[in-house]
């Protein structure tokens, strides 16, 4: 056993507008890819806060978080790293064009589902379309169900 093991734990967002999801073109390993607004828990922060700010820097969108769709525990056969994905649903609220995006973010781009499934080899890892299928199938927890305590 491995006592220097642990997994990563992340955050990510579904965000839909009329079929539409919010997709992250980013950046991995130097290739292009297709990615839920998503990214690591900082100290000091809720979930909920890291969703919503990681989207933020993401894509430029203000989002309000709404539910948790749910916890995935995936294995990345590229760097064999496993992380542990909290993921929220949550609505478009604003776009800020001038934001400054993070370091090897291209852009935000709205695809459906469909087109998402045409695009599999650009995805980050299989969770993208996991998570909005599960959130399509109502599998989503009132906020409620998590506790920050500080």
């Amino acid at each position: 056993m491995n006592s220097n093991w642990y997994p990563h734990l992340t955050v990510a967002t579904i965000v839909e507008q009329s079929g539409k999801y919010l997709i992250v073109e980013e950046f991995s390993h130097g290739v292009k890819v297709y990615n839920q607004p998503a990214g690591h828990l900082e100290e000091d922060e809720s979930l909920t806060e890291a969703a919503a700010r990681e989207t933020l820097e993401e894509t430029g969108w203000h989002v309000r978080i709404d539910a948790l769709v749910g916890f995935y525990l995936y294995t990345s056969e590229t760097n064999n790293t496993t992380y542990f994905r909290c993921c929220f649903k949550a609505t478009a609220l604003e776009y800020d064009k001038n934001y400054t995006l993070d370091k090897g973010i291209i852009g935000p781009v709205w695809l459906s589902l469909d087109e998402l499934r045409k695009q599999q080899h650009r995805l980050r890892s299989p969770l993208v379309i996991r998570c909005i299928e599960d959130c399509q199938s109502g599998k989503c927890i009132s906020l409620d169900s998590i506790s920050t305590i500080r």
